[in-house]
């Protein structure tokens, strides 16, 4: 690939932000903090280490000698990256300073209770299926305000502020009541993955529309292969983004600020019935009945065996499968297909954003260290490092530049720079966990046909209307 301004990956990921940003996808919580915190409970302080001598390779003013703890979750991207890349990186800087790592795949389990005794880690990633509510965290007082980092001189260049080598509207992503508490890394393009070998084997090709996806399924269920899955026991929000997605095309990127700012009747909009209906229709027809009681792994495995052609994710798939993708298996994507001709949104529109979230602990030993452990993941060399590793681009601007991505990944930068403008993003998920898990156990109902599209977004109003009169809840807008 060319080391220009004029790289496709680079720009389209630049463009995706900054469009997003500017059409206020990438928005701020608006509302209060949450009144009452999980993580809360325990009066114990660290003693936190006194600052070192602020200079220009420590702007920060880190204490030179003092140990940083890492938490990692072992997920998609894996551990490596950290260990191989970041914390290198910061070894290099502070020679003197120890790092303690640890990864786990329960942020929540491992952390919850270290939290609430006042001994947190320095750095946290904070993902997965049990990672711990950001909204509580940032209530509690729990995460460093990022502000000092994001105006800090990078690494590569003193002249230049962090916030300026990275795409526009990250800092905004993390942000809660217009202060930075998270550092989202990663960008994340959502949408249909097959294997580019099964279906060239086979003379198929990716469907732009309902019909010629229907037709597509009936071919490949003919040829015993299992046309569409998603894992139940863990991975539903794979399937509801998908419905969502679809129901964004059908009317319009304003469903899902409604659904986000909790307006009245948001989840029984027109658009998103329809999507629900055609999506049931999908699981009664081509969805093997046993996955519900699968993890992610275990269906995704089934599409590395070329048992399942089409399976739902974000484009971290391509590298969580990599030990067990078999050679010119070849993931692609294939963006949501339109419903009908009358969707508001052509067919090439997606869903993107900056995605997996990093923050440093405030009541840590060693907070000022947590800063720089994040000053030097947003060099030019830590996110190139990363993604040499895990083969997905990162939010810095010039951190895949000239880098020739695996084909999956490839395949998710083309869509996204054929999507252009029509890119939009959701945020409730994050927001609102118990409206999250409504949605997936609905999304289960629906997709295993235990019931109909107006109860599943009947059923998820109900919560949603729950949450909105809760006023022990904080309420976010976009």
């Amino acid at each position: 690939m060319s080391n220009t301004p004029d790289n496709p990956a680079d720009l389209s990921r630049r463009t995706v932000l900054r469009r997003a940003a500017a059409v206020g996808l990438l928005a701020t919580p608006a509302a209060g903090l949450l009144s009452a915190c999980a993580t809360s409970g325990g009066d114990e302080k660290n003693e936190q280490v006194a600052g070192g001598t602020k200079s220009a390779t420590n702007p920060l003013g880190v204490a030179e000698d003092a140990p940083i703890e890492v938490v990692i979750f072992n997920g998609g991207y894996g551990e490596k990256y950290a260990t191989d890349v970041h914390q290198p990186l910061y070894k290099k800087a502070f020679p003197k300073a120890e790092i303690k790592h640890q990864s786990t795949q329960a942020v929540s389990t491992v952390l919850q209770p270290r939290f609430a005794s006042g001994n947190p880690p320095e750095f946290v990633n904070n993902s997965g299926e049990k990672l711990i509510d950001f909204g509580s965290l940032v209530a509690d007082g729990q995460l460093m305000d990022l502000t000092e980092l994001w105006d800090a001189p990078s690494v590569d260049d003193p002249n230049k502020k962090v916030r300026d080598t990275v795409v526009p509207g990250t800092v905004e992503a993390g942000s809660f009541n217009g202060k930075p508490y998270v550092l989202y890394y990663v960008s994340t393009v959502f949408g249909i993955w097959y294997s580019g070998k099964l279906f060239k084997d086979n003379g198929w090709a990716p469907a732009k529309n309902w019909s010629e996806f229907t037709a597509l399924l009936d071919q490949i269920k003919a040829k015993g292969i299992t046309p569409y899955g998603y894992a139940g026991a863990n991975a539903a929000y794979y399937q509801w983004n998908v419905i969502l997605t679809h129901a964004a095309k059908i009317g319009g990127t304003d469903v899902l600020k409604n659904i986000d700012n909790l307006e009245d009747g948001a989840w029984q909009q027109d658009a998103v019935k329809q999507a629900a209906e055609a999506w049931a229709e999908i699981g009664a027809k081509y969805v093997d009945k046993s996955f519900e009681g699968l993890k992610h792994t275990d269906v995704q495995l089934r599409q590395n065996q070329y048992k399942l052609a089409f399976y739902p994710s974000g484009d971290w798939l391509e590298g969580e499968q990599k030990k067990d993708t078999p050679s010119g298996f070849e993931y692609q994507l294939m963006p949501v297909p339109s419903l009908s001709a009358s969707d508001k949104l052509p067919g090439t529109a997606l869903r993107a954003t900056a995605g997996e979230g990093y923050f440093v602990s405030a009541k840590s030993k060693n907070p000022k260290g947590g800063l720089e452990y994040m000053r030097q993941m947003l060099s030019v060399a830590g996110a190139k490092g990363f993604t040499e590793v895990v083969k997905a681009p990162t939010v810095v601007t010039a951190g895949s530049e000239g880098y020739a991505f695996p084909p999956g990944v490839a395949s998710s930068q083309k869509a996204l720079k054929a999507a252009g403008q029509d890119v939009f993003n959701l945020y409730f998920d994050g927001w609102y966990k118990e409206l999250d898990t409504e949605a997936r156990t609905a999304t289960n109902e629906l997709m295993f046909g235990r019931i109909k599209a107006d109860a599943f977004v009947e059923r998820i109003q109900k919560r949603a209307d729950a949450i909105k009169k809760d006023s022990s809840i904080a309420k976010f807008k976009r």
